[in-house]
């Protein structure tokens, strides 16, 4: 649908209704967006469950429903919840893919990287994550949740006139805010730059690049799916290398290789939440999010 038929679509169904946009989100990021959007109008809706993997989520019925339901629906895109395309087949409103959305800055998996710096597990991942394949955790750079939140402030806004004046304040104070924590991480960020740390799952790439860290490798491996012994030795031995380094896993499981991995080393074992799956979903969910993980790897590398 293009642009201008889609805004035509959202004002027809504002004419004479007096209801509550109901947004839906894919995950939680996006409704964190959606609630500094909102904020004091409505709560937006988020489609995955806390923990639920975004790249093989089995729809419920009453998910399916939803997804039919509501006004307003925002999903990464194909790279990431590729359960969703079949389930929007039959969807009649706005359905929003904001990885295809103008203004935002895209990264695929390898750039900037030699094979030699970034070894990954040769266990299956649970999803793409070859060179050259678009890396989908777009929300982590603060310049692509503005455009998200520009687009979605715009959309709520056709739909529900009455009320657009209040998303145009929420979205210029949520402006004003990102732009103060990017100025606040990069402060915060700058003593941790070159420390070493390695991660288990490639997620926080575009996070990364806005503040000038880099990990030294992923240890990426499927949880039903353990590495044989002679790649277990490969990673204990870029590890034992590294000396004293971070290893970073994601809630709500941490990988039982991490303690194989990491016996006897140098190594402290944290998280990193890229989704924010703990947080409140209020008006500044969002720089929570972003604030938690500079907070978790400042914490750990600053003592090293």
């Amino acid at each position: 649908m293009s642009r201008l038929l889609f805004g035509l679509f959202l004002s027809c169904l504002a004419v004479g209704a007096s209801a509550e946009v109901r947004l839906l989100t894919s995950i939680k990021p996006l409704q964190l967006i959606a609630a500094a959007v909102q904020d004091g109008i409505a709560s937006p809706e988020v489609l995955l469950p806390p923990g639920a993997s975004a790249h093989n989520y089995a729809l419920r019925p009453s998910d399916v429903r939803r997804v039919q339901e509501v006004t307003l629906l925002y999903w990464i895109g194909p790279d990431m919840e590729s359960f969703m395309p079949r389930v929007l087949a039959g969807r009649r409103l706005p359905s929003i893919a904001v990885q295809d959305l103008p203004g935002l800055q895209l990264r695929h998996f390898g750039e900037d990287e030699s094979a030699a710096e970034h070894e990954h597990s040769s266990a299956e991942h649970d999803h793409d994550h070859r060179p050259g394949t678009l890396d989908a955790h777009l929300w982590l750079l603060p310049a692509n949740a503005q455009v998200i939140a520009t687009r979605m402030a715009d959309d709520v806004s056709a739909a529900d006139p009455a009320n657009a004046a209040r998303y145009q304040a929420n979205l210029q104070a949520f402006t004003a805010r990102l732009q103060l924590l990017d100025q606040q991480l990069k402060s915060r960020l700058a003593g941790v730059k070159g420390k070493p740390y390695f991660v288990f799952h490639e997620a926080f790439d575009y996070f990364e690049a806005a503040y000038g860290l880099q990990h030294l490798g992923v240890f990426s491996v499927a949880s039903e799916v353990q590495p044989g012994a002679q790649h277990v030795a490969q990673m204990r031995a870029q590890l034992q290398a590294a000396g004293p380094t971070c290893v970073f896993s994601e809630p709500p499981l941490r990988p039982r290789l991490a303690q194989t991995l990491s016996a006897g080393l140098p190594v402290t074992l944290a998280e990193l939440d890229a989704m924010g799956g703990q947080l409140p979903v209020t008006a500044g969910g969002y720089e929570q999010l972003l604030n938690h993980l500079a907070d978790g790897l400042s914490s750990c590398l600053q003592a090293l």
